[in-house]
Order: C-alpha cells, then structure tokens, then sequence
C-alpha cells in the first residue's frame, strides 16, 4: 500500500488533480463523497500569498471532511516559497505540493510551474528547502520535461525524493506539448522501474475511462492515477473506477436525477463558500459534462451558463428534470 509520509492510501489511490478554478471546496467535497482517496486544492501562488492577496488565500480553505487533503503552491523565488510555506501550515493540510508542471504562459515565464523544467538544480534546490521548513510531508507535481529534446524525468526524481519529496505525480506530456496529443505513461513508468525509487510514483493524463485506470495500474505497473480533466462536471469517475477495479464492469452512468442533484448541490456549496456572483460564476464550467449526451440541449445549458442569478440555474435544473427526467444515459 503507498504511502504519503505517514498516510497511508489504499492500493492504487485516485487523486483529485489540482485544477485551477475547478478543484475548490464545493467540488472536492463531491470527488470525495464519489471516491477520491486525496485531493488537491487549485494551485496557489506564492507571491500571491504573501501579498496577502484575496484570490490566492480563499484558496487556502479546507475542510475536515476532505481530508487527506493537499494544498499546492508555485513560484520560482525561494524566499516566497519559504513565506507561503509558513502561510500555509497555518490552514494545516495533510501535504504541501509544489506544481513543477503548470504549462500556461504567465505562470511559466516566471520560471515557475512547467518553466522551471529547464532548470533541474533549482527545482530540486527549492524542494529541499521547502522540505527542511516544514514538518508536513512534501510532494510533487511535474511534468516529462520541458520538450521532447529535454526529457530528464528519471533523473529528476530520484533527485527529488533524495532531497525529501514523499511522493511525486508526473503529467505524461511535456510543456511544449501543452494537453495536445496522447499522454506518454512510459517514462513515467521508468520512473517507478528506477530501483533507487521507493517513494509513491502517480500518472496523470488521459486516465479518461476505467480502462485506462486499469493500464495504468496493470501494463506500466504506478503507484496511483491522478485524475483531471476527466472529472470536470463527472465526480462520480472515481466511483465508476473503482466499481471497474473490483468487478471489471461499468457502473450504470448516473441517472438524471443524480445529475441534477449533484449540480444543484455544487451550485449551492458554490453560493455558501463564495458568494452568490462568484458562486455561479464558477459552477458554470461543469454544466456540460454534468448534461452531457443529451440531445437538443443548447437551450437550457445557455440558461446555465449565462444566468447571473443562482434562482435562474435552480430554475433551469427543474425544468432540465421535468423535461429529460426519463433519458437514459449511455
């Protein structure tokens, strides 16, 4: 069974990626009822944090009903770091992650997420020191390496769990690639074949169906999946996984009702945590996978999406029930 410093997972975990403005509190809290084993909070920056800044430090919200529970900062600057370490501790989450694999532009032209793929001795430099503050276990989230000329993943994890990482998670593309094209699983699987390794090593990237879960697990022989986009508006993915684990069968997709009911559960834990503009603001981005398959929909996901008041989209959830409330997903 892995393990994350003293937490102990069961066999081949599924961990909730940290996504930004989609894994806060309202939608983790659904990951977890559904069958997440850790999840991640967005990621959150360290400048951001010792600024003080409103839209890094709400991200610091957790709950005990989540746990265990990681929260992931990123940068580049080691005194930042350090400081947003400290801020850190003080919400008391299970892990500290460090994003090392964030591929968006204004993130990586700090040198920070994915950037600092071209520079392997200040990443493991600022992992050692982020290791030696804290008493929290530390892990990773990276990428393959910056592009297909530069893959230098092997050698860059054993140099992180050297330093005192717990655990890593390699995304399967490098930055240059973006989220185009297919995750490549192989080096990562080199990663856990490296006989130095003995921290947990997770994939993440395309695990998009249970199947694929399975490979994982089974053909490249990781400690765990990491799940992303695959549970954007679908949290009941991990369910669905582990029902396939156990029986080799898929679970029955969730019926309309269930659909309905967890959307206006998530608006709602939205509205509570946020407030009401934000709160349906940022709900928006599940609706079309939470519906989706469904035949002439435009009309009530443009109500969904576009509606600036919660009564609107409560609205349009009863007449989505009383409308398709006998449609039988594939």
């Amino acid at each position: 069974m892995p393990k994350i410093g003293n937490i102990e997972l069961p066999d081949f975990p599924l961990l909730l990626a940290p996504m930004e403005d989609v894994s806060d509190p309202p939608f983790r809290a659904l990951c977890k009822e559904q069958g997440a084993d850790v999840v991640y909070t967005e990621f959150i920056s360290s400048e951001g944090l010792i600024r003080d800044a409103a839209k890094s430090v709400i991200k610091l919200d957790i709950y005990e009903k989540e746990r265990p529970v990681g929260i992931q900062i990123f940068g580049a600057e080691l005194d930042s770091m350090l400081q947003a370490v400290d801020i850190v501790e003080k919400s008391n989450p299970d892990i500290i992650d460090i994003n090392f694999g964030c591929p968006v532009k204004k993130v990586v032209c700090k040198n920070a997420g994915a950037g600092i793929l071209r520079d392997i001795p200040l990443m493991v430099k600022l992992t050692e020191e982020i290791v030696k503050r804290t008493k929290l276990p530390v892990t990773v989230k990276t990428r393959l390496g910056w592009d297909a000329n530069s893959i230098k993943i092997v050698e860059a994890a054993e140099r992180l769990q050297d330093v005192g990482t717990q655990a890593i998670s390699i995304h399967g593309r490098t930055r240059v690639q973006m989220y185009k094209g297919e995750a490549d699983w192989k080096p990562i699987a080199e990663v856990k074949n490296n006989p130095r390794m003995h921290i947990p090593v997770f994939g993440n990237g395309d695990v998009d169906t249970p199947e694929a879960a399975v490979r994982m697990r089974d053909e490249y022989g990781l400690d765990g999946a990491m799940i992303g986009r695959a549970s954007i508006g679908y949290p009941w993915f991990f369910k669905e996984v582990k029902h396939y684990f156990k029986t080799g069968t898929h679970l029955p997709p969730p019926t309309m009702e269930e659909r309905v009911e967890a959307a206006r559960r998530h608006l709602q834990m939205s509205i509570d945590w946020k407030g009401e503009k934000l709160g349906v603001f940022e709900t928006r981005r599940h609706y079309t996978n939470y519906f989706k398959g469904i035949p002439h929909f435009k009309e009530y996901r443009m109500k969904m999406v576009t509606s600036d008041e919660s009564a609107d989209v409560f609205a349009a959830f009863d007449e989505v029930l009383e409308k398709f409330g006998d449609f039988q997903f594939a």
